[in-house]
């Protein structure tokens, strides 16, 4: 019934931007706080940012802080992520997740549902 759909990904020289974005769909009521998640080759997920119903409070990793810029569109439940000044540290499978709850969360196991991914690969 609920369904994230990530897109915008692709391959990026390093110092290029990219904006990720994440349609949701079916019962979206709840989704106060979005996320996005990132999973490199052999390594965990990790937090990425995330973002209030509002889009009042944002919150960032510290190794994105400054280049990535999270953002939501209500109206068209959808959740961006605006990645600037890339780095190949940056490569990684980027998840879209979503949660029902009203205050900001970092850790996978909090999150409700979750996109398929979409791969950001960032070239030196």
């Amino acid at each position: 019934q609920v369904q994230l759909v990530e897109s915008g990904g692709g391959l990026v020289q390093a110092g290029g931007s990219l904006r990720l974005s994440c349609a949701a769909s079916g019962r979206t009521f709840s989704f106060y706080v979005r996320a996005w998640f990132r999973q490199a080759p052999g390594k965990e997920r990790d937090f990425v940012a995330a973002i209030t119903r509002s889009g009042g409070v944002t919150y960032y990793t510290d190794s994105v802080k400054g280049r990535f810029t999270i953002s939501r569109d209500n109206a068209k439940n959808t959740v961006y992520l605006q990645m600037n000044s890339l780095k190949p540290e940056d490569t990684a499978v980027y998840y879209c997740a979503a949660a029902d709850s009203t205050v900001i969360r970092t850790s996978e196991g909090q999150y409700d549902y979750w996109g398929q991914g979409t791969q950001v690969t960032v070239s030196s």
